[in-house]
This record gives C-alpha cells, structure tokens and sequence, in this order.
C-alpha cells in the first residue's frame, strides 16, 4: 500500500463541459507540475483530469517499486471517468507525461482526439544511465533531476533521487512509444523547450519527424527549460494548447 500522498501532489479532477483534457505528470514528479495547465483549461470550460501516476507523491519507497503498468493503469482510471461524462477527450503531458500522451493516442485511437506532449520523452541518448539498469552493482537510486525551471524562486515538487530500478520499467515504455509514433493519426502539438537540461530537446523534432499524423505541429519554448508549464512560458503553453482542442472540435 502507498504511503501518505505529499501536500500539493494530490491528483485532480475538475468538471467542466463535454470536451475532456487529462493532463499528466512525469517520472518523479507529481501533479503539482501540471495543476497551472489544468486549472488553466478548466478555466476554460474543459472537464479536466490529473492523475498522480503510481509511486508518485508520496515515498522514494513506493516510487522503487512502481512499474509501467501501474503508471498507465492511473491514467486509464482517469481516461474512464473522462470517456464517461465526455463527447472528445484529448490528452497532455510533462516528460514522461507528454510520453504517455503519445503511447494512448497510439494504443486508444477510438478515445484520443488528440495529445498535447510537453518536452517529452521517448529517447534519452544518455549512456551512463542505461548502464545502470541491468547492472547488479548499480545503486538503489541515483541524483535527482528535478526543478529544471528558468523562472527564478519557482520550484518542482519532485522527489530528490531517482529509484533505479523504475528506470527498466521507464525505458521499457519509452522504447514502445517511440515504435508507436508511425501509427499515430490524431492531431498532435508538440511542444519543446529550446533549452532542457533534463531530456534531450531534440525529442520534438525527432516526435515531429516518426508521427503518422498529417495534422502536427511543433511549438518552441523559447524561455523555459525542463519543467516548461511551472516556468516562463506556461501561460503560452495553455494558451496553444487551448486553442489547439478548439481547432480540433473541442
């Protein structure tokens, strides 16, 4: 059983009109990254939904032992309760969440109208990490990446280290989403940092280039690094992305 959830990582569901938004977070991070993204587009009439993905917001220990399985069956647990009061459901994430955006508009076309990915993940070109995952003298965690934000004062909740063992389970899952990103045909906004110091900024266009969408677009972020919806250019990203859901029947 997970521990208490941490102040501010709660996950959130606000209901609103007919068009759907689930916004998720990413590895390590909690809901507290994406809330101003999802008050943002409930402020615009949107029912939106943030879930806090298995092993997040609470303990190091429940974050060791969660898997990709578990972060997907969060989502799919919210998805539902937006497929059951929705007519269109898209969906948005942070990182790992922008990951996940991209894995359910391949694996659930019926649902997904479209998906909003923010710097995310779907390869790494980082050999000292992928080292440590199948080594038995790896670590039980390493330094923590969190807090990549430009804006001065403006802070992540995250946790301080990363579990190692979740990392197979991360890569696995990124490894599968980017194989997924030619069968892709939803409308997809791809928005990316110029400046991350946490994923390589090369994923957006790498994303832009494999997605079989012929509806895509990739936005710049010019003045924020990793965590781009707590930093300078989160009132754009709310903006791009509600205007992207109105464009596509939302």
């Amino acid at each position: 059983m997970e521990q208490a959830i941490l102040a501010g990582a709660e996950p959130f569901r606000m209901e609103g009109n007919e068009t759907g938004v689930l916004v998720s977070h990413g590895f390590t991070g909690t809901t507290q990254s994406v809330r101003p993204l999802g008050e943002a587009l409930a402020a615009e009439g949107f029912t939106v939904a943030g879930p806090r993905l298995e092993g997040h917001g609470t303990t190091m220990d429940d974050h060791a032992k969660s898997t990709a399985r578990g972060w997907i069956s969060s989502v799919e647990e919210d998805l539902a309760w937006l497929e059951g009061r929705c007519e269109n459901v898209f969906i948005a994430g942070l990182s790992m969440g922008g990951m996940l955006s991209l894995y359910f508009a391949g694996t659930r076309p019926d649902l997904i109208k479209g998906a909003v990915p923010i710097n995310a993940c779907v390869y790494l070109d980082n050999p000292d990490l992928a080292r440590l995952v199948f080594d038995p003298a790896a670590p039980p965690s390493v330094p923590g990446v969190g807090s990549d934000i430009k804006a001065p004062g403006v802070e992540e909740l995250v946790y301080p280290e990363v579990p190692v063992p979740p990392l197979k389970e991360f890569m696995a899952i990124m490894r599968v989403t980017d194989d997924l990103l030619p069968a892709i045909t939803a409308p997809v906004l791809v928005l990316q940092s110029l400046e991350d110091h946490v994923v390589p900024p090369e994923n957006g266009p790498h994303i832009l280039e494999r997605l079989g969408s012929t509806d895509k677009e990739l936005v710049r972020l010019e003045n924020s690094y990793h965590v781009a919806t707590l930093d300078n250019d989160k009132e754009l990203i709310a903006e791009r992305t509600v205007r992207f859901i109105r464009d596509h029947g939302g």
